[in-house]
């Protein structure tokens, strides 16, 4: 098996800007084809490599990569997730990434932020909760140091 099959089998062929299904038979020369992005840069990075399409790869740098939080989570004041998800990574430790109207609001964002942070991050201890302050919910995400 070559490296690109290798991380596309352990990155389940899901992008990880953009966390969308990569497909393998497509060309690597695509814009939606599979490659295979280096984190040479990030030294204490686990995980040297990660699937990416093409197109996202190629265009992450020219343009600072931002992970979307999605249009049916109703979060006030969402946190880049780049950034938390880099100083999780390596300091560990919590962080408030959200404010939400409902608990049930604040549910759905910590179930989504786990799971996303599984593909964004693979291998770091992650997990969400949810405090009550303010008439609001926080959501804050908690890491240990790998």
């Amino acid at each position: 098996m070559s490296l690109l099959d290798d991380v596309a089998e352990r990155d389940g062929w899901l992008c990880w800007v953009c966390d969308e299904a990569v497909d393998p038979n497509e060309s690597v020369n695509d814009v939606r084809g599979p490659s295979v992005d280096s984190r040479t840069a990030d030294r204490k990075a686990k995980v040297a490599e990660r699937l990416a399409h093409r197109g996202c790869n190629s265009r992450k740098g020219a343009v600072k990569v931002v992970i979307a939080w999605p249009d049916r989570l109703y979060v006030v004041e969402p946190a880049p997730l780049i950034t938390v998800a880099g100083r999780l990574e390596r300091k560990g430790g919590r962080e408030m990434v959200g404010r939400c109207p409902t608990k049930r609001d604040a549910q759905e964002a910590a179930d989504w932020l786990v799971d996303r942070f599984s593909r964004l991050v693979p291998g770091l201890p992650l997990t969400a909760d949810i405090e009550a302050g303010g008439g609001q919910f926080l959501v804050i995400l908690s890491a240990g140091r790998r």
